[in-house]
């Protein structure tokens, strides 16, 4: 059984190319590295509102999943990020009914809403984050933020438009794209250039 590896929630960056799309950003707890899952508008309206603590004036159907099961003495234990495929990533959220845990599958977004509200850990596999997980080094990030990361303003001729045709690149340019853009913090195009090269793989 693979080991598991707690994640939290480092925040959800607005898409910049996909309207009505974000990304939501899971940090390995213990580690640098991260992993950026997009998802819709809804989904980051949810984690959003938790992550800022704010209470709608009506509940969401997160905050009414929430009240049901506390009603009924059911928990949330944890919830585990346990599979990628294609590009997908599955979830189940492992709860306790006060006799005994019942397993439930829930799209990624959705699990992460939840645990958001009931407070309960993160987690996913170490060959989920080798296989999908995006590097940040911290030691060169501050050295180089001044330079690299200026090729990546909007308008610069280096940034390519559009990442819609990654084949052109080489893995090694693919490596310095994905490296350039988690330093500028867009987590949208690390994602997608994170999945062309595991298609390479």
């Amino acid at each position: 059984m693979s080991k598991k590896v707690r994640l939290n929630v480092l925040g959800i960056s607005y898409s910049q190319t996909q309207t009505g799309a974000y990304a939501l950003v899971l940090a390995e707890e213990d580690g640098n590295r991260r992993i950026p899952i997009i998802v819709g508008g809804f989904e980051a309206q949810a984690i959003a509102i938790q992550l800022e603590g704010l209470k709608p004036a009506r509940p969401l159907t997160h905050d009414l999943f929430f009240s049901f099961a506390n009603t009924f003495n059911i928990s949330l234990l944890e919830v585990n990020v346990h599979k990628l495929e294609e590009g997908v990533f599955y979830s189940q959220l492992t709860c306790f009914n006060g006799e005994r845990n019942v397993e439930i599958d829930s799209r990624t977004s959705d699990a992460i809403a939840l645990a958001l509200r009931f407070r309960c850990p993160i987690y996913t596999t170490e060959e989920i984050l080798s296989k999908a997980g995006i590097i940040i080094d911290f030691e060169n990030e501050g050295e180089e933020q001044g330079t690299e990361t200026e090729n990546f303003e909007e308008g610069s001729k280096e940034e390519p438009e559009e990442l819609s045709d990654l084949s052109e690149y080489s893995v090694e340019e693919l490596e310095k794209l994905i490296n350039d853009a988690v330093k500028a913090e867009d987590y949208e195009r690390a994602s997608k250039i994170r999945d062309e090269i595991n298609r390479r793989k």
